[in-house]
């Protein structure tokens, strides 16, 4: 094993004893691990309006209410339009999902919420993506949405990070059409096959949400496809149930809430941890 300065200047140290030395390379070992666990605290969240958060909107305003499983900390940060670190303030895509208004999303309730089990190591590294009203076909490997997404996990992983999980909620607008329903399960398999060539990592943690609402009629039929994947390391949160807004659409603050904490639960127990 090759001793670096630091080493090599403990191993002078008057106190030093030989036997010390099996302690000192644990000890080594122990803290390389935990430089490995702090870079793998990063987030991509990508899919359509849910994931970017319409929580408080109304039209377009936002109610500026923010619960507190959304309130900012300093152990969590967002990677902005300009690909810099940033304390993570919602709503966390305004300056990403830029022709709508953003409000509350399921990003910082999920960021609290495996930082109080202490699933990750600080800080989180949360990076937004998401794009309101894009069907899935406008993801796919090649379009402008898709290398901007690459673009930005590259520049969140450019300090030697790897990615802990994506999580996707998409899939509304691919209610409208009976062919774009229809086609969805296949066009999702194909994007997480890209995903993970493209990022370098054959086994990235995948967790997407099953609709709550759609667009369009063929809501069940895209909720079947998703549901029904059964691919490696690819988790499935359904979302049905949680309250919608007056456009029937779109979440509210509080669902938001519980899709973060939902999310976050998944994450946890498939890392081995439980919420708090």
């Amino acid at each position: 094993m090759e001793i670096n300065k630091t080493t090599h200047k403990f191993l002078s140290l008057p106190f030093f004893k030989p036997e010390m030395l099996p302690l000192l390379t644990l000890l080594l070992v122990l803290l390389s691990a935990a430089t490995a666990e702090q870079k793998n605290s990063i987030f991509l969240l990508a899919g359509q309006s849910n994931m970017s958060g319409r929580g408080g909107v109304t039209g377009n305003s936002w109610d500026h209410f923010i619960p507190p499983e959304c309130q900012p900390s300093p152990d969590i940060l967002r990677l902005n339009a300009g690909l810099q670190w940033e304390e993570s303030v919602e709503p966390i895509h305004a300056d990403i999902d830029v022709y709508a208004t953003c409000g509350v999303g399921p990003g910082m309730p999920f960021a609290r919420a495996v930082l109080a089990a202490g699933g990750v190591a600080t800080p989180v590294r949360l990076v937004p993506c998401a794009v309101g009203a894009t069907p899935i076909r406008e993801w796919a490997r090649g379009t402008a949405l898709y290398l901007n997404l690459m673009r930005r996990a590259r520049a969140a992983m450019a300090e030697g990070g790897k990615l802990a999980a994506v999580l996707w909620y998409q899939g509304e607008t691919d209610t409208i059409s009976r062919e774009d329903a229809e086609a969805y399960g296949g066009r999702m398999k194909t994007l997480v096959s890209d995903l993970r060539r493209d990022l370098g990592d054959p086994d990235l943690l995948i967790i997407q949400v099953a609709l709550a609402t759609g667009q369009g009629k063929y809501i069940d039929i895209v909720r079947n496809a998703q549901k029904a994947i059964k691919i490696h390391n690819v988790l499935c949160v359904d979302a049905k149930g949680l309250p919608v807004g007056s456009d029937y659409v779109h979440l509210t603050t509080q669902a938001q809430v519980t899709l973060g904490k939902w999310l976050a639960d998944a994450y946890l127990k498939h890392t081995g941890y439980t919420l708090a």
